[in-house]
């Protein structure tokens, strides 16, 4: 395409310009964030990653569908980390005003994350081909747990992350803000806000872990590993904000990512025998979200048990 330096370093300019573009103009003030404002940054944001891939594609068609493949799949993955960033807020009680600061240092960090993870998970399969295997079998395993998982909500008092950062930090009872650590009496205090990011950055951990072996399974090439991941988190905080206040028109969307999550795994499993070509796996991908969130509007709730 173009050479590897420019590329990349065209790339991280401009990551940086969408970044001070979400933070100035999408929620730089600290204010609530309404639904039609979020689903309209959301879409904006979906927009410009078409955009990209669109530009990919005037040069390279292979790496434009194996982008849009996992552009895809990542969005598709984000929604358990939106899911979860939810019960952390609720858990918390982080007024509405606060989350979007929150998000903004866990996306910066989830974006050095990603380098971190892919750049090993390229390595690891190009030098063990075999670990592809192991990758595969991680996503089979973590897709039939969380399809046959209860629902149950974890209690995050118990969570010995926070117990960690408590031995650290005392921690006030109140918000002070923006703040994330505040002197009082000569003493550093930690608030509530520095718990709920410490909750959110370990969750960017536990989420890395999971998403990059799904999108290794389309490509190795560390461009389009990485640029597809950041345009999904790009969009995180929009889709945050729709998401929590549509939360629960999607009953049916866990199952579909739990079945692409097996779907990826086995494909990764059978890559050296079987050859399965990156369309029929977007293909895949796509009708198994349409598919979820279709039967979740046609059949809004759950029947109760008897």
């Amino acid at each position: 395409m173009t050479s590897p330096i420019l590329l990349w370093s065209a790339f991280g300019i401009a990551v940086m310009a969408m970044l001070f573009i979400d933070f100035k103009l999408f929620s730089g003030k600290g204010k609530e964030i309404g639904i039609k404002e979020a689903l309209l940054w959301s879409a904006v944001w979906v927009g410009v990653a078409l955009l990209f891939n669109l530009g990919i594609m005037m040069f390279d068609k292979e790496r434009a569908v194996n982008f849009l493949t996992g552009y895809l799949i990542e969005r598709a993955l984000s929604m358990d980390n939106i899911f979860v960033f939810i019960l952390i807020f609720n858990f918390f009680r982080v007024p509405s005003a606060l989350q979007q600061g929150v998000l903004f240092w866990g996306i910066l960090l989830a974006l050095l994350l990603r380098v971190v993870f892919i750049g090993a998970g390229v390595v690891l399969i190009n030098a063990f081909h075999w670990t592809i295997y192991l990758l595969g079998a991680m996503l089979l395993f973590v897709g039939i747990r969380m399809l046959f998982a209860k629902d149950e909500k974890k209690d995050l008092a118990d969570s010995n992350i926070l117990k960690f950062v408590k031995k650290l930090f005392p921690v006030t009872n109140d918000y002070h803000g923006k703040k994330f650590f505040i002197q009082k009496e000569g003493v550093r205090w930690a608030t509530p806000l520095f718990m709920v990011l410490v909750m959110v950055a370990a969750m960017d951990v536990v989420f890395a872990v999971d998403s990059i072996p799904a999108i290794l399974a389309i490509t190795t090439d560390p461009f389009v590993v990485y640029t597809s991941n950041i345009f999904a988190i790009l969009g995180l905080r929009a889709l945050y904000s729709a998401v929590a206040a549509l939360t629960g028109m999607f009953l049916y969307l866990n199952i579909g990512l739990c079945v692409i999550l097996v779907l990826i795994g086995l494909k990764m499993l059978v890559t050296d025998f079987v050859h399965i070509p990156v369309v029929w796996t977007l293909g895949l991908v796509g009708a198994v979200l349409a598919l979820s969130i279709i039967v979740s509007l046609l059949c809004p709730k759950r029947p109760s048990p008897a």
